[in-house]
């Protein structure tokens, strides 16, 4: 019997063979081209290896490199971690003609690359603006796009438009380019608190690496055979 939960992305895991990752991890996008890094993703990687094996500290190697999980807080299937995603790496503004007009945004990477817009509201069609930002060719790899809106000095509300998904409750990386360049635009102080309609997280950036805070829980598990 196979049941359909609905996903953005699966990530494929095996143990690591090396000393210095717990865990491989390769993940897949809805549409099935493969991705570097989900910062949500590599959550639910460490939450489950967590729970097979146990530890405080789970080391996911993604195809952005290894990164650190750390355990906070656990009541039964219910995670916390915080996750190390590295340096962000910042391009700076970029401005786009799309047919609404110019749109200016900031480009950088977590690993995967990312667009970040800021806006007053998401009173606007922000998912065929995603799109459209998508098709540019400037973005060789594609792009995640992020648009964000300041809600107070240290919190942000955030809506993403991600490669081989669309659009997206929640995005760990997104969160964190939203965070990163806001902070990096004098918009806000770290840590940032970043909403989205999947819920809260916190992102802590301080001109070194990303720390990103958040849930992930264990709904159902099973096995199946190749």
């Amino acid at each position: 019997m196979c049941k359909d939960f609905g996903a953005d992305g699966v990530e494929w895991i095996a143990p690591s063979p090396d000393a210095d990752a717990d865990v491989n991890a390769d993940l897949i996008n809805a549409d099935g081209s493969h991705a570097e890094i989900s910062g949500n993703g590599t959550r639910c990687v460490a939450a489950h290896w967590h729970a097979l094996h146990g530890g405080e500290l789970v080391r996911v190697r993604t195809g952005a490199g290894v990164r650190q999980c750390k355990l906070r807080a656990r009541d039964g299937n219910d995670f916390e971690f915080e996750t190390n995603l590295g340096q962000p790496e910042l391009e700076g503004v970029m401005e786009m003609f799309l047919p609404v007009g110019k749109l200016k945004g900031m480009k950088l990477s977590m690993g995967n690359p990312q667009f970040v817009v800021f806006v007053e509201s998401f009173d606007f069609d922000w998912k065929k603006r995603g799109a459209e930002i998508q098709a540019k060719k400037v973005f060789a790899k594609g792009v995640n796009v992020s648009f964000v809106q300041v809600l107070r000095s240290s919190e942000i509300e955030a809506r993403f438009f991600e490669r081989g998904v669309g659009a997206t409750q929640s995005s760990g990386t997104g969160s964190c380019a939203a965070a990163v360049a806001a902070i990096a635009a004098d918009l806000v102080v770290s840590p940032v608190r970043v909403r989205s309609e999947g819920g809260l997280q916190i992102v802590t950036w301080e001109q070194e690496d990303v720390i990103l805070r958040g849930p992930a829980s264990i709904e159902e598990s099973g096995e199946f055979a190749a």
